[in-house]
This record gives C-alpha cells, sequence and structure tokens, in this order.
C-alpha cells in the first residue's frame, strides 16, 4: 500500500508516494480542493483567478529520479593517494581515484584534520564554503547547519557574491537604495496593478518562463497569459529570442551584448531632447538630474551627445527602431520587467553591469516610477498575500530576521574570526598567498559596506589550509574556473573534504567525500519559496502561501547522512555536540521554530505535525489592503509594503528611499562621499566600453560574443547531471554518439563561415579555455553572438585533472573572464566574453 508523505524543494512543495521503503512516485503536493481559497483581482471588466493546485518548477517532477541518480554519493570515499599520517599528494586531486571508508574512519580523518590544523596555524586556517539552493528546509539547508558548524570553530567564511544579480547590488543601490534587499526592489501587489494599470511592459534582459521567480515554480505562467489575453503589448531587449518572447510573441529588439548601457541612455536622450518624461516627479522625487542630463547631452566629461544614432553603433539596435521604443514607451503606462524578481538578468553580469543596473531605475524614474502601471516589475512576483502570519525562511537559523528561536544561540557562537574570503577570488587568495577585494559580500546592513577594503591574511590570522565544501558545483557557475583546478591542486590546501548527496564537477578534489542524504529521506520544515533575509515575503511569487513540514519519506540511500547528524558527530569527536546541537535532534528544530512563528498561534504543533501543510488563506479581496511596491514613494507617504527590512520603517524618514538623499539619485550621493574617484562606477552612470566585448579587447581574434544566462531545465548546477530525465529535453542536452552534449546555439550564417552544420559537435576556446558543445543553428541569436546556458554540473575534461584541457562537459565558464564587474564592485561577468568556434575533429 503507498503511503504518502509531504515535502518541499527549492521548485516547490511535493507529495511522495512511497511503497515498500521505495519512492515511486511524486507529484506537486495534492490538496483538496476546498483548502484552496484563491484570490480574485478584477481588471478590465474580467476577474483573475488562479487555479486550485500548485505549480512546480519542470525539474522538480524529476525528483524521484534524482534521488535514485547513478551519481548519488553512497559511502564515505577517501582518495586513493592521500594519506593523513603521510604523503599527501595534493598534485593529484583531480585524477586519482578513491576508496570506500567507513564512517568511524572518515570522521576519524575529517575531525583529526580540524584538530591539526587548529593546533598548528589557528582557527582561521579553516574555511569552507556551500554553494547556491541546495535542498530545502530551516533546519537542514546551508544557513542552518553548515554555518552555525563553522561559526562555533571560528573559521575564515568566503563571502558569496550575488551571481544572479551583480549590477543591481553593486550598482542600483547607490541610485534608489534597498541594500537591505541587495538592490533588488520590491514586488508587492504589482499583480494586480499590472493587470489594472499597465498598458506596455519591456521585459529588458529578462526570462521569466524560464527562471521563474528563482524558487517559485511555474505558479507566476499563468500571469504572463492573462497579461497576453489582455492585450498589454510587449517588448523583449535580449540577445536572444528567449522563450517568453516566443509564447508572448513581444517585439524583439536583439541588442548586441554589452550594448544595453547605451541604448538605455539614448532612450533617455529622447526623452530629454524631446520633453517625454515626468518633470514633477524628477523636480520632487530625485537627485542630480540636471548633473545627468549634462552627461547625457554631452555637455561634460567625454562631451558626446547619446543619441540614437550614437546608440546604434555601440547596441546593433537602428536608430529609428530606439527612437519609436523611447515614444511609445512614454507614451503608455510602461514597466520595466528588468529580471524574474525585478532585478536580474544577464545584462547585470557584464562589465560595468552597475551602470546597466542604475539605468533602469533611473529610465523608471523620468517616467514617474511608482505610480500606476509604472514599476520594475519581473513578472513572477506581486500576488496578493496575507502578510499578518509570520514564518521563518531559511535564512534564520543566522538570526538575520532578529526573530530567531535560534537567535541567542547565534549569537553565542558568533565567529571571533575577522578575515574574509571572497568566492570570486578564493582561488586567487590561495594560489598567491595573497588578496584584496571590496565590499563585505551580501552587503545587506548598510550602503557603506560596499566602500570595506578586506586583505587576505589579515594581520595575525592564517593562510587557509583546510577547506570544507557543502553541496553543488562551482566549476560551471563561476568564473574562469580553471583556477578552481589549480587551487584544488595547489598544497597551500592540506585537507580537502566534501559533503554532498551526489557526484559533481567537483567531487573528484577532496581528499574525503561525505555523502549526504536528500530532502527525502530527513526531516524538516519551511515555507515555498520564503528564503528571509534579503528577500522577505517571497512568498508573493506564488498564488497561494504554503508552510510544509517535510517528512522523511525513507531511510536515506547506502550509508549517507543528514547534513545535521554529520556535523554533530564530528562535533562530537571535537569534544563539541553539546554546543552545537544544544542537545536537540532536527524534530526538536522543527518543532522550535514552528513555536516560535505566527501561525503556531492559531494552529497547534501536533495538528500540523499531522496534516504536515497549512495554506495560509489571502485575505477577501473586499478587505484585503493594498499597497503596490513604490506607491507610497510616488504619492510621498511612508512606507506601508510588508518590507520589513526597510531601516526607514516608523522612522520621520519613512516616506524616502535608504539613499542619502531619501530620493532616487541621478547623481549618487553614496558614491560622492565615499568613492568620489572612481572613474568606473562614477556619480553620475556613465556609457564605459566593455574591456571583453564588440570591437575591444581579443575581438580580431575571437569574434564571437556568447551568453550564459541561467538555465532553463536546472537550477544553478542542481539536477542537471544526476536527473537522466532531463538528458531527455534536447533543449538541456542532446544524445550523440553515446554521450549528451551541452548545446551552444550559433546563428546559421556564422556556422555556415566556420563549416559547421546543426548537430556537429563544435569547441567554442579563448586563451583561458576550451569546451566541446553541440551545435544548435538558429536564428534566435543574432549574427556574432552564442548563446549557452552558463550552468553545467558536468565537468568532464579530456585529460582528468589537467588545469586547460578540453572540457566535453559544455562547462562554458571555464571561458569566462576573472576580472569583475569593475575595480570597486566585485561582481562577476560572464556576459563578457568574447571565444571561436570551429568543428571539433578530435
Amino acid at each position: 500500500m503507498e503511503q504518502e508523505f509531504f515535502t518541499l524543494t527549492g521548485g516547490g512543495p511535493l507529495s511522495v508516494y512511497v511503497k515498500d521503503g521505495k519512492v515511486v512516485r511524486v507529484r506537486p503536493m495534492q490538496v483538496p480542493e476546498e483548502e484552496y481559497k484563491p484570490w480574485t483581482i478584477e481588471a478590465g471588466g474580467k476577474k483573475y483567478s488562479p487555479p486550485r493546485a500548485l505549480r512546480i518548477s519542470p525539474y522538480t517532477h524529476a525528483e524521484r529520479n534524482r534521488l535514485e541518480s547513478k551519481n548519488r554519493i553512497l559511502y564515505p570515499m577517501k582518495r586513493v593517494d592521500f594519506d593523513p599520517k603521510g604523503e599527501r599528494n595534493p598534485q593529484n586531486r583531480g585524477k586519482s581515484g578513491y576508496v570506500r571508508i567507513s564512517w568511524d574512519e572518515a570522521l576519524d580523518i575529517v575531525a583529526g584534520e580540524f584538530k591539526r590544523v587548529i593546533e598548528t596555524y589557528g582557527n582561521s586556517a579553516l574555511s569552507g564554503i556551500t554553494s547556491s539552493h541546495h535542498n530545502w528546509g530551516i533546519v537542514g539547508y546551508k544557513m542552518g547547519p553548515f554555518h552555525r558548524f563553522m561559526n562555533m570553530l571560528h573559521y575564515t567564511p568566503v563571502l558569496d557574491n550575488p551571481d544572479s544579480w551583480e549590477g543591481w547590488h553593486w550598482g542600483s543601490t547607490h541610485t534608489y537604495g534597498f541594500h537591505w534587499r541587495l538592490g533588488m526592489p520590491p514586488q508587492f501587489d504589482l499583480l494586480e496593478d499590472g493587470l489594472q494599470n499597465t498598458e506596455m511592459i519591456v521585459f529588458w534582459s529578462n526570462d521569466p518562463d524560464s527562471t521563474r521567480g528563482t524558487y517559485s515554480g511555474q505558479e507566476s505562467a499563468i500571469w504572463r497569459v492573462w497579461l497576453k489575453e489582455k492585450g498589454i503589448k510587449t517588448v523583449f531587449i535580449d540577445p536572444f529570442y528567449n522563450y517568453t518572447n516566443a509564447s508572448m510573441d513581444g517585439t524583439w529588439l536583439p541588442v548586441r551584448p554589452g550594448g544595453d548601457t547605451a541604448l538605455a541612455m539614448a532612450i533617455a536622450y529622447v526623452w530629454i531632447t524631446e520633453g517625454l518624461y515626468d518633470k514633477k516627479y524628477i523636480e520632487e522625487k530625485t537627485h542630480g538630474f540636471d548633473e545627468f542630463k549634462a552627461y547625457i547631452l554631452g555637455e561634460v566629461d567625454d562631451k558626446f551627445p547619446k543619441t540614437p544614432e550614437w546608440a546604434e553603433k555601440e547596441s546593433g539596435i537602428p536608430a529609428r527602431k530606439i527612437v519609436a521604443l523611447a515614444r511609445e514607451w512614454a507614451s503608455k503606462r510602461t514597466s520595466v520587467s528588468c529580471g524574474s524578481r525585478g532585478g536580474e538578468g544577464s545584462a547585470c553580469r557584464t562589465a560595468y553591469g552597475t551602470e546597466w543596473a542604475r539605468m533602469m531605475v533611473l529610465l523608471m524614474a523620468m517616467q514617474g516610477l511608482g505610480k500606476p502601471g509604472i514599476n520594475i516589475w519581473g513578472t513572477t512576483m506581486g500576488a496578493p498575500a496575507d502578510h499578518s502570519i509570520w514564518f521563518p525562511a531559511y535564512a534564520e537559523p543566522r538570526g538575520q530576521m532578529g526573530r530567531s528561536p535560534i537567535a541567542k544561540q547565534t549569537l553565542a557562537l558568533q565567529n571571533k574570526t575577522k578575515q574574509r574570503l571572497f568566492r570570486l577570488t578564493l582561488p586567487d587568495a590561495i594560489l598567491n598567498g595573497t588578496e584584496d577585494f571590496w565590499g563585505d559580500g551580501f552587503c545587506g546592513k548598510t550602503l557603506e559596506q560596499q566602500f570595506i577594503h578586506n586583505t587576505y591574511p589579515m594581520p595575525g590570522e592564517s593562510k587557509v589550509k583546510l577547506f570544507y565544501r557543502y553541496g553543488g558545483s562551482f566549476m560551471g557557475t563561476m568564473s574562469d574556473t580553471n583556477k578552481w583546478v589549480k587551487m584544488y591542486q595547489s598544497p597551500e590546501l592540506e585537507f580537502v573534504v566534501m559533503q554532498d548527496c551526489w557526484y559533481g564537477s567537483e567531487s573528484i578534489f577532496p581528499d574525503v567525500i561525505l555523502p549526504a542524504c536528500t530532502g527525502l529521506e530527513r526531516p524538516d520544515i519551511g515555507e515555498w519559496a520564503a528564503c528571509g533575509g534579503y528577500t522577505t515575503n517571497a512568498h508573493i511569487g506564488n498564488n497561494y502561501r504554503v508552510i510544509v513540514r517535510e517528512q522523511k519519506a525513507l531511510e536515506p540511500m547506502g550509508e549517507s547522512k543528514s547534513d545535521y547528524e554529520i556535523l554533530s558527530l564530528i562535533a562530537e569527536r571535537l569534544g563539541m555536540k553539546e554546543e552545537f546541537t544544544e542537545g536537540n535532534t532536527e524534530d526538536d528544530w522543527a518543532r522550535k521554530f514552528y513555536e516560535f512563528s505566527d501561525l503556531a498561534k492559531t494552529l497547534s504543533w501536533e495538528d500540523f505535525n499531522k496534516k504536515g501543510y497549512h495554506i495560509i488563506p489571502c485575505p477577501d479581496m473586499k478587505d484585503y489592503k493594498r499597497a503596490p511596491g513604490l506607491r507610497w514613494f510616488a504619492e510621498g507617504r511612508p512606507d506601508d509594503t510588508a518590507d520589513t527590512g526597510n531601516p526607514r520603517r516608523n522612522t520621520d524618514r519613512a516616506d524616502q528611499l535608504g539613499t542619502y538623499t531619501g530620493k532616487i539619485e541621478f547623481a549618487s550621493e553614496s558614491l560622492r562621499q565615499n568613492m568620489p574617484d572612481d572613474q568606473e562606477r562614477p556619480v553620475v552612470p556613465h556609457w564605459i566600453p566593455s574591456w571583453e566585448g564588440y570591437k575591444t579587447g581579443p575581438y580580431d581574434k575571437y569574434p564571437l560574443q556568447i551568453i550564459m544566462p541561467h538555465p532553463r531545465f536546472s537550477f544553478h548546477t542542481h539536477y542537471d547531471n544526476h536527473c537522466s530525465w532531463l538528458n531527455q529535453i534536447p533543449l538541456h542536452r542532446v544524445k550523440k554518439d553515446g554521450y549528451y552534449w551541452w548545446p551552444a546555439r550559433i546563428h546559421p550564417e556564422d556556422a555556415a563561415a566556420r563549416g559547421v552544420k546543426d548537430g556537429d559537435i563544435v569547441e567554442l576556446y579563448n586563451d583561458r579555455a576550451s569546451v566541446l558543445c553541440i551545435a544548435e543553428l538558429t536564428y534566435r541569436v543574432p549574427k556574432g553572438v552564442l548563446h549557452s546556458y552558463g550552468c553545467t554540473a558536468r565537468y568532464d575534461p579530456l585529460e582528468p585533472g589537467t588545469p586547460g584541457s578540453t572540457d566535453k562537459g559544455g562547462c562554458v565558464n571555464l571561458l569566462t573572464s576573472s576580472r569583475m564587474v569593475s575595480k570597486h564592485a566585485p561582481g562577476m561577468t560572464p556576459n563578457s566574453c568574447l571565444c571561436e568556434l570551429r568543428k571539433w575533429r578530435g
């Protein structure tokens, strides 16, 4: 007889059916129809309500296949030529194989290495990092056990870079604030506002049907159907004719990679010279417009006006189309959709992507940002929801929200080590023995965090000797990733341990591998799509608020264990188990989190635990208090949205933005006062040609510009390479000669000039790397542009463990430069990459 369990993933909630100890099927979580209380939005004489069902991400349907993947790590493993008491042979990481060992031996080695390194070098010689978006849950997700354990040992953290919204984080925060949201704008109640008031949407570097609002599954897909049915005009500015454009049949402007800022400035030029902007809004709500205007008109600095004719040369968009777009944009209530959560998109992950992100805010300010129908809206968030019930999210174990039940314990385990490393420059730090970078990772506390200058090693601290990798892969997501191969093989890293559920791109490098179980094999708790921290109230990307008691559906496969149990066992060998666990099991922590939430005031733990889920109904729309994002600012009122992270709420500045002036800053005062001489992120946004792009850098040698957006059928690297079902999707991988190849999309004329036909195995190469893909000839990319998703989880070099060896797994990030967005803005730039392509004859 089948037994149903409930669980939660990064792509949505599931019903998991188990028979005889084996998962036989998974489905989107099944809920009786009467439990749904759908909202209704009235617009244009029609009523819009979501279906009484939950729509998960496509890859989440393969959760059973992923559970039973041939790439599951089932047993502790040790590198064959690694001897913790003898020869370690770091130069063979990536080359030598592994042998199965017992848990006792694995734990003894790992705990022993922790003790040795601490005694020899000090606690700052310990370091480690998790990957993006591992298994879901408050208790067992990366920000829970891993950070608690490593903070307990006072390690050197590796700070994350926001690899999805670089330019917004490092740029737009200096234009309209929202540093507490890392530069991404609030999306509250923008679905109703869009349906009722918006007349045109410009999708700029955004493909929401593919990226889906990050965690929210396919909940918002129906919204864009409504927008199309309602007749709202859509324009897509993207080098790739993306999937949302195909479904909405919008106007396509195939901007040349790196030319987005020029295009935006030309639109501003038309508005200024033709008077097509909201002068009253500019006067009352903004700061520094005259400085900006002088730059756009060519009166200062570089002294050339940013005309449509100039922008045509830089962006590839004909001047007449730029003028037509600018005029129509200004004639309609227009929203710009710059990324799935309002502020992402590939254009911000380019050289000087800060300037494009700032321009998006400034263009909207010129049209009255926050007024009805005029907003920055990703079309994937903004559903009505009951915000009065607070439930903790996965960032809670760090105490980021200040309401965590273990906030006091987190403070008690506060990391005393001040030394920091940065994910993008980590290989350089290890290989060179020294490194410096700007910023404090995710700078969500203050704008001034971005101006911190970090050096490694800090005086009095040690260089890193022990490295702990947890979950996922960086070979397919970071920049110039051959450096990671070199880093792992460096003798500076005396011990490398990896903890994961699946063998992936980096699993050929550690000295010891610890097998973690999946979310189906351990208990937890969480809310669908709720992150907490810098993305409060992300449940508005869903049609319903869904809280799930993640139930253990089956025993861990092989000898795998939960992340919490693994770290508890290591802590026990270090004599610190009580400090780490405080005597709590995973179920104990889940109950503590639940009972601290507002939900516990109306529903007992016993009832919730027995049922396995709860749907928080949206208030009746007659009583629903609407608070569209930034409407308060446009109308000069205190912030009335559910953006509880806003530090100016309930103060005498509650009607202001988080910039220094409280206004939208065309001339940034935070940059003027903290870094006034920065020529690459100037006070007023500037057009700065890419250091590697169209007719710049090694363009004569490598004339193809490759863009690497986030993938359609995996989430970063998760699900790829350990879900055989996904390999059957030809848009994801294509089988040829028994191997599943990563597609690279090329214009037919570019292919013909290189003697390449559709389905040929081709080599993409530049001075940094060589990668094999399968050619897909398509008119969905313009001439001179390649498109290949940047998140393969398969790193498969022809010569394993050899830096620079040709990779056939499609790891196109190997080709990218490790150069940052700009000198003081340490973001990644995978979409500023030149390469060449030829038919592979190996």
